[in-house]
Protein backbone atom coordinates (compact mmCIF):
# COMPACT_ATOMS: atom_id res chain seq x y z
CA UNK A 1 0.00 0.00 0.00
CA UNK A 2 1.12 3.31 -0.73
CA UNK A 3 -0.13 6.73 0.36
CA UNK A 4 -0.08 9.70 -2.40
CA UNK A 5 -0.53 13.35 -1.38
CA UNK A 6 -3.20 14.94 -3.48
CA UNK A 7 -1.97 18.34 -5.05
CA UNK A 8 -3.79 21.59 -3.53
CA UNK A 9 -6.78 22.49 -4.90
CA UNK A 10 -7.44 19.01 -6.11
CA UNK A 11 -9.24 17.69 -3.12
CA UNK A 12 -12.34 18.78 -3.03
CA UNK A 13 -13.78 16.36 -5.95
CA UNK A 14 -10.91 13.75 -5.39
CA UNK A 15 -13.92 10.95 -4.65
CA UNK A 16 -15.57 11.35 -7.81
CA UNK A 17 -11.97 11.53 -9.64
CA UNK A 18 -11.28 8.21 -8.67
CA UNK A 19 -14.37 7.03 -10.12
CA UNK A 20 -14.64 8.72 -13.20
CA UNK A 21 -10.53 8.00 -13.78
CA UNK A 22 -11.42 4.14 -13.47
CA UNK A 23 -13.83 4.78 -16.52
CA UNK A 24 -12.01 7.05 -18.18
CA UNK A 25 -8.60 5.33 -18.09
CA UNK A 26 -9.60 1.86 -17.69
CA UNK A 27 -12.86 1.61 -19.54
CA UNK A 28 -13.62 -0.69 -16.52
CA UNK A 29 -17.03 0.25 -13.74
CA UNK A 30 -15.26 0.50 -9.77
CA UNK A 31 -16.82 -1.84 -7.21
CA UNK A 32 -17.44 0.32 -3.91
CA UNK A 33 -16.97 -1.15 -0.42
CA UNK A 34 -16.30 1.05 2.52
CA UNK A 35 -15.12 3.98 1.06
CA UNK A 36 -13.03 1.86 -0.98
CA UNK A 37 -12.99 1.65 -5.04
CA UNK A 38 -11.43 -1.50 -6.68
CA UNK A 39 -11.06 -2.68 -10.18
CA UNK A 40 -8.70 -5.31 -12.09
CA UNK A 41 -7.08 -4.44 -15.62
CA UNK A 42 -5.04 -5.99 -17.54
CA UNK A 43 -1.87 -7.09 -15.65
CA UNK A 44 -3.44 -5.46 -12.44
CA UNK A 45 -5.22 -8.28 -10.75
CA UNK A 46 -6.60 -5.10 -8.24
CA UNK A 47 -6.35 -1.65 -8.21
CA UNK A 48 -7.93 -0.53 -5.11
CA UNK A 49 -7.90 3.32 -4.08
CA UNK A 50 -9.24 5.20 -1.31
CA UNK A 51 -8.99 8.98 -0.26
CA UNK A 52 -6.96 9.80 3.09
CA UNK A 53 -8.21 11.88 5.38
CA UNK A 54 -9.65 15.04 5.01
CA UNK A 55 -8.86 14.57 0.81
CA UNK A 56 -5.22 15.57 0.90
CA UNK A 57 -3.51 12.38 0.44
CA UNK A 58 -5.07 8.98 -1.45
CA UNK A 59 -4.30 5.48 -0.67
CA UNK A 60 -3.39 3.24 -3.55
CA UNK A 61 -2.84 -0.43 -3.05
CA UNK A 62 -1.78 -3.24 -6.15
CA UNK A 63 -1.66 -6.84 -6.52
CA UNK A 64 -0.41 -7.32 -10.07
CA UNK A 65 -0.49 -10.66 -11.92
CA UNK A 66 3.14 -11.93 -12.61
CA UNK A 67 2.20 -14.23 -15.16
CA UNK A 68 0.78 -11.45 -17.79
CA UNK A 69 2.34 -10.87 -21.06
CA UNK A 70 4.72 -7.77 -21.38
CA UNK A 71 3.03 -5.73 -23.74
CA UNK A 72 0.08 -6.55 -21.11
CA UNK A 73 2.32 -5.49 -18.47
CA UNK A 74 3.23 -2.50 -20.55
CA UNK A 75 -0.12 -0.93 -21.00
CA UNK A 76 -1.35 -1.69 -17.48
CA UNK A 77 1.59 0.00 -16.24
CA UNK A 78 1.25 3.19 -18.45
CA UNK A 79 -2.49 3.43 -17.55
CA UNK A 80 -2.14 3.38 -13.84
CA UNK A 81 0.91 6.47 -14.09
CA UNK A 82 -1.90 8.14 -16.10
CA UNK A 83 -4.45 7.33 -13.04
CA UNK A 84 -2.16 8.53 -10.66
CA UNK A 85 -1.36 11.71 -11.74
CA UNK A 86 -4.86 12.79 -12.20
CA UNK A 87 -5.93 11.39 -9.09
CA UNK A 88 -3.09 13.52 -7.33
CA UNK A 89 -2.79 16.36 -9.77
CA UNK A 90 1.45 15.71 -9.77
CA UNK A 91 2.85 14.18 -12.92
CA UNK A 92 5.08 11.28 -12.60
CA UNK A 93 8.30 13.23 -12.42
CA UNK A 94 6.95 15.58 -9.71
CA UNK A 95 5.63 12.46 -7.02
CA UNK A 96 9.09 10.81 -7.80
CA UNK A 97 10.88 14.37 -6.70
CA UNK A 98 8.09 14.74 -3.67
CA UNK A 99 8.97 11.17 -2.56
CA UNK A 100 12.78 11.42 -2.39
CA UNK A 101 14.21 12.59 1.08
CA UNK A 102 14.92 15.93 1.80
CA UNK A 103 18.88 16.78 2.39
Amino acid sequence: MQEYPVKRGQTKDLEERLIKGFVDIFGVEAEEKDGHYSIAYGAIKRLEVWPGEKGKTVFVDTESDINASDDLILDSNKKFRVYLDLITGFSTKERVKRAKPKE
